[in-house]
């Protein structure tokens, strides 16, 4: 019998082609089965969306090409799963099929049936396990004991404010043992931020639940263990699946608790292809699927928080507060280095210095936070001005000492350091800035004599992202600095969240105060977060917890983020944050969006967004409801994105801001309408694409 299926696949929403397509078919099919389809000169996965008993009135049935197999082995893709991709893709302005074939894994469409059966091997995961892991003596603390009793009796979202080292992930694993225990069927999604934090969850929650139910989901592995991990969620077998913000879109059909760890970072935006927030369509899932979720954090993000106010003045979060460390531990004391009374170029304070050695010399060990990787952020020649700028991007080319390159972090144009200048031949060239490989080097020159307690040198580590390259090169560091094999610990934001680092006692932040008068309204609230969740790795071992201590250098030490900081005060700190963007009209009061676009010149990309916008004006004019949904939405002119140019393509961008977040989605479908329409005018001739950032993170 002849099928005619509405049929979601990858095209992107620029491209005209973003909706759904209609094809026929002579194999039997329901919405939610996976298919193979002729797409171009292509065969492509798709999903089917509908099915119709007859063609389309639109389209001539000779027309219409047919659907080439449809993957039978695999079950039907839920409803409720189909109903959170459409969100999803309206809600962030992308096409049903990008969304959808981002969120399944690439190697579905490349499999042959004996293939695919092969990997169907269903195992199924002991639901005794599940029960033995919540009847196990797991010693909770009051606050503990208090929040999971909150839990089992409200439906949520919770939103868990607990300090650093205030067992959250413990509650987090209680709660997903009692649901599990309570139901044999039931799954549970775990969500952090990176991939560098899945293995120690992915570690403990095996030694917990065991390794037969569990399974990882994240763009570091491999296409065929992404394919067995999305088989064995889809199917029932994977009760707990752990990942990263990809893992929001994993096929879950008993799902019943999501956690989301560190709800507060920025890394649960997708910021290339379908951008969208994890967390927020984490909540957004869970009312879907009648699925209870926890966001979790020691400094939530201030979205969070304003929905987590009393339910009186418009929350939707029930807030629950852990603010004491396990086994009575205190949080690290706060000391501030003016570095205005400190010599001229101070790398590391004298105070500083003296304060790691003392570290060593008990056996301790010490972590320095700066966030910026490399030697240098600069080469610089002082005689003609000449800087090291990317011939490619409005950026600057990094200097990395360790192999002698330039090396370009937006487009990774590299090049051998020169000789002499290119412009002027000075010999001369020197390093402006510092990053972590210029810090390591100095604290290895600075701490040469200090000896460990064994009579042994120090031994200095650094970890970031041009460290750990390698496959296993950060589990294997990690490992190193958990064994006590490292004294001193030197990295980005990547070691400052997420790490149970038992040894440290001491934290300091190097140069933290670039963000203090960014243009970027959210950077005071990413500092205060990251300087938080750095200072938290320290003391926590409750036995060294009292004399565990956050150096913070800066020239600015009365300012209100670091008076915060010293009394570790989140409330009072995004009181004052939430004030301010009131004030200004910024999110969470208002909601916002940005129209980016990539061009040949920088001209044909502002004059591109400008005349859509002119368009848009141009059709108030003549309709009423139009002009009514604009009053409600303030469009911005076009404007060069802060990084102006990358890999020889300029950007632009036009941003919206409104109090009604309908009003600003109908403004942004008439305008991606208006945009569609202009595309083929000969004055924007050089535009290769455009896209559209909801609730984007930097404007």
């Amino acid at each position: 019998m002849q099928m005619w299926l509405d049929v979601a696949v990858s095209a992107p929403a620029h491209s005209q082609v973003g909706g759904l397509l209609t094809y026929g078919s002579e194999f039997p099919a329901q919405a939610g089965h996976l298919v193979r389809v002729p797409f171009g000169r292509r065969e492509v996965l798709g999903v089917v969306w509908k099915v119709h008993a007859e063609a389309p009135a639109h389209l001539a049935a000779n027309t219409v090409r047919n659907v080439s197999a449809v993957l039978e082995g695999v079950s039907p893709l839920s409803a409720h799963w189909l109903q959170l991709v459409q969100f999803a893709a309206q809600y962030y302005q992308r096409s049903l099929g990008e969304v959808a074939m981002a969120a399944l894994p690439p190697q579905l469409r490349d499999l042959t049936p004996v293939q695919l059966a092969r990997r169907l091997k269903k195992n199924s995961a002991s639901a005794e396990a599940m029960k033995a892991a919540l009847q196990s003596p797991w010693d909770l603390s009051e606050q503990q004991t208090q929040v999971l009793a909150h839990m089992a009796a409200a439906p949520g979202p919770f939103l868990i404010h607990g300090a650093t080292g205030s067992g959250k992930t413990e509650v987090y694993l209680q709660a997903v043992a009692r649901c599990l225990a309570e139901d044999p069927e039931a799954q549970a999604l775990m969500m952090v931020p990176e991939i560098n934090l899945t293995p120690q969850l992915e570690e403990r929650v095996k030694a917990r639940f065991g390794a037969e139910g569990v399974v990882s989901m994240h763009s570091g592995m491999t296409g065929p263990q992404r394919l067995k991990s999305w088989l064995a969620a889809h199917n029932g077998s994977a009760r707990i699946v752990l990942g990263t913000r990809m893992s929001i879109f994993a096929s879950m059909p008993k799902l019943k608790w999501i956690v989301v760890d560190e709800e507060h970072d920025a890394s649960y935006k997708q910021q290339e292809g379908a951008r969208y927030s994890a967390r927020d369509l984490a909540v957004y899932r869970g009312r879907l699927e009648n699925a209870k979720v926890i966001l979790g954090s020691a400094t939530p993000s201030l979205e969070s928080w304003h929905q987590s106010r009393p339910t009186a003045e418009g929350g939707r979060y029930l807030r629950l507060q852990m603010p004491a460390r396990i086994g009575a531990g205190q949080l690290p004391f706060v000391r501030r280095v003016d570095m205005n009374h400190q010599p001229r170029k101070t790398v590391l304070s004298a105070p500083l210095i003296a304060a790691i050695q003392e570290r060593v010399a008990k056996g301790e060990q010490s972590m320095l936070l700066l966030n910026r990787r490399g030697y240098a952020p600069v080469l610089h020649c002082a005689d003609c001005d000449w800087k090291s700028e990317c011939a490619h991007c409005s950026a600057f080319r990094v200097f990395h000492k360790i192999d002698r390159t330039l090396r370009c972090h937006h487009c990774g144009f590299t090049e051998r350091v020169p000789r002499a200048c290119p412009a002027c031949g000075n010999a001369d060239i020197a390093p402006m800035g510092r990053g972590t490989e210029q810090l390591e080097e100095h604290l290895a020159e600075l701490l040469v004599d200090v000896k460990r307690p064994d009579g042994q040198p120090v031994r200095v580590m650094r970890i970031d992202a041009d460290s750990t390259k390698l496959k296993g090169a950060l589990e294997a560091q990690l490992a190193g600095v958990h064994s006590g094999e490292v004294d001193v610990l030197v990295g980005t934001q990547m070691i400052a969240k997420g790490h149970d680092f038992r040894r440290i006692t001491l934290v300091a932040a190097i140069n933290p105060d670039g963000a203090l008068f960014s243009s970027d309204f959210r950077a005071p609230e990413r500092l205060f977060a990251l300087l938080m969740q750095a200072g938290g790795r320290a003391g926590r071992d409750a036995a060294q917890s009292a004399s565990s201590e956050m150096w913070v250098q800066t020239f600015h030490p009365s300012h209100p983020l670091f008076e915060a900081l010293k009394k570790h005060d989140y409330p009072a700190f995004a009181e004052q944050q939430l004030k301010e963007r009131l004030e200004a009209g910024l999110p969470p009061s208002s909601f916002q969006a940005l129209i980016r676009c990539d061009a040949r010149m920088q001209s044909v990309a502002q004059a591109f967004l400008n005349h859509g916008n002119a368009q848009l004006q141009h059709l108030a004019q003549s309709d009423a409801k139009v002009a009514n949904m604009l009053s409600d939405v303030s469009v911005y002119p076009a404007v060069p994105m802060s990084i102006q140019r990358v890999a020889n393509v300029e950007r632009a961008q036009m941003l919206l801001e409104s109090t009604s977040r309908p009003s600003l989605h109908k403004v942004l479908d008439l305008l991606q309408n208006c945009l569609h329409e202009s595309r083929g005018h000969p004055e924007h001739k050089g535009l290769i694409r455009w896209l559209v950032d909801v609730d984007p993170l930097a404007i």
